[in-house]
């Protein structure tokens, strides 16, 4: 784990709920968090080197997208559980699961990348699916 990494999620458990460390979606969230920057690293090293034309490989771009819309799964289930406002807690919930969209069609447009690591991206789209079983369970909870 990067030093960047271990201080931003150092910085947000001092801010978190005491509850919140123990939510089975949140859990997952850092899961999935791990998951994607470890499969984003391995798929960087193959989609790094230029085509035979010069240009770079456009699929190296999508694995920095994983990366980033994962980072941000863990915020926004710390903006749902401090909110106190219904209608701003709902937009909360809307922004996870556009992330969790987003992420998992980024994660179908890697798989067809040309990468040994593309292998890896069921395992981190099955990952998505059960986060997103957690948070409609957890969002009944709310």
């Amino acid at each position: 784990m990067s030093n960047f990494v271990a201080i931003a999620i150092e910085i947000m458990n001092y801010n978190l709920p005491s509850h919140l460390s123990e939510l089975p979606v949140y859990q997952k969230a850092m899961d999935i968090i791990m998951l994607s920057r470890s499969i984003s690293t391995y798929l960087n090293h193959d989609l790094s080197h230029l085509n035979d034309d010069g240009t770079e490989d456009n699929d190296i771009y999508f694995s920095g997208d994983i990366v980033q819309q994962s980072s941000n799964l863990a915020p926004e289930i710390i903006n749902v559980e401090r909110e106190n406002c219904r209608i701003k807690k709902h937009k909360h919930l809307e922004s996870l699961e556009r992330l969790t969209t987003k992420l998992y069609s980024n994660c179908r447009r890697l798989e067809r990348s040309k990468s040994n690591g593309k292998d890896y991206l069921p395992l981190l789209r099955g990952e998505i699916r059960t986060f997103r079983k957690l948070k409609r369970h957890w969002m009944l909870t709310l």
